[in-house]
């Protein structure tokens, strides 16, 4: 057999059509063209974490049911593929179906093949709900059985306290949905009141989505809500941040976090974790950016917490050079300074 140079055509050597999902950062798809330039070591991964790309794959052989892979592979330094690895992992998957693709169409599934290969992996519930979500939608099937109790709950006709029997996989499906069933209308109101519990469940799932003007609006507004607390509530900031993470209202989301980064006293490493890790890309902005390193720097988790933080968004494809220029701006305060220099090993 002729050596096979990406997942992606091996996959599609098998007439299946393939449908690819970062599940990192974010749960959402990863355009085919996207994904063979990775391959190809021509792009970095778009989304990585913990130095790896983490990424679903949704894929059907001809008439059989859809199969689902996730799997992990290391990156270099700039982000890029180690095709060392991805050629491993193939070895090791044609190992399990055998050098004859014939032979495996007639035998085991594809779906079966990555027992006890090292760079799957199984997805937290939550990520996974959001998943399933998401496949249904592309496969043009229904909602899950949750999704008519969870429109109850936040249509505000089962009451707010009723949260613990909304199942979460419902909530990811309202999500998803986001622009059918007025599920944006019932979102948009239910925020203001939510307990904290419910409005956490719902922000993680509205992070993998590109949110409405009125949803970005009341999440802003119940931010504003609890900063008027004597003792404002970390979740429902936290929560907020993700929630709005791609909001299609740059001006909203941009007010959102410099209502938080101007207040030192709410900016636990929750919060500033929160917008490294789902809601990173307005901190190329300037203002935005200074005032985030600012936070990072005054953290009370300390300069390991520093240094993990930024080498982290460092990483992330469009950041470096908005951040370097950031961090060697001669205006930037003393404790910023000395933060980076205690980083980097220099003074300054």
């Amino acid at each position: 057999m002729s050596k096979i140079p990406t997942i992606t055509q091996f996959l599609e050597s098998n007439s299946t059509r393939l449908r690819l999902f970062d599940m990192g950062r974010r749960v959402v798809r990863i355009s085919h063209e996207q994904f063979l330039k990775f391959e190809h070591c021509e792009i970095s991964y778009p989304f990585p974490l913990q130095q790896k790309a983490w990424f679903g794959i949704l894929f059907q052989e001809q008439e059989r049911e859809p199969f689902i892979w996730f799997l992990h592979l290391p990156l270099d330094e700039v982000g890029r593929l180690i095709p060392a690895a991805r050629d491993d992992f193939l070895h090791r998957l044609l190992e399990r179906i055998g050098e004859n693709i014939q032979a495996e169409k007639e035998g085991q599934p594809l779906g079966s093949a990555l027992k006890d290969n090292p760079y799957c992996f199984k997805p937290k519930d939550d990520r996974l709900a959001i998943f399933h979500a998401k496949a249904s939608q592309a496969l043009r099937e229904p909602p899950s059985k949750y999704y008519a109790h969870a429109r109850q709950y936040f249509s505000g006709r089962l009451g707010w306290d009723q949260w613990p029997f909304v199942g979460y996989q419902g909530i990811a499906d309202m999500a998803v949905h986001l622009n059918e069933d007025n599920n944006n209308r019932h979102l948009s109101r239910a925020i203001l009141q939510l307990p904290a519990c419910p409005l956490e469940a719902l922000c993680h799932c509205l992070e993998n989505e590109e949110i409405t003007l009125d949803i970005t609006q009341a999440l802003l507004d119940r931010v504003k809500e609890t900063l008027t607390e004597e003792t404002p509530d970390p979740v429902i900031i936290t929560s907020a941040i993700r929630g709005m993470a791609q909001s299609c209202s740059v001006n909203l989301r941009k007010e959102l976090l410099h209502t938080i980064l101007n207040q030192p006293d709410i900016c636990s490493p929750d919060v500033l974790i929160a917008i490294s890790g789902r809601a990173w890309e307005p901190l190329k902005e300037t203002e935005t950016g200074r005032l985030y390193l600012e936070r990072l720097a005054e953290n009370s988790a300390g300069q390991p917490f520093f240094s993990q933080c930024l080498a982290d968004l460092l990483y992330l494809p469009g950041m470096r050079e908005s951040l370097l220029k950031l961090i060697r701006n001669p205006d930037r305060s003393e404790r910023l300074s000395q933060a980076v220099g205690e980083m980097f090993g220099s003074a300054g």
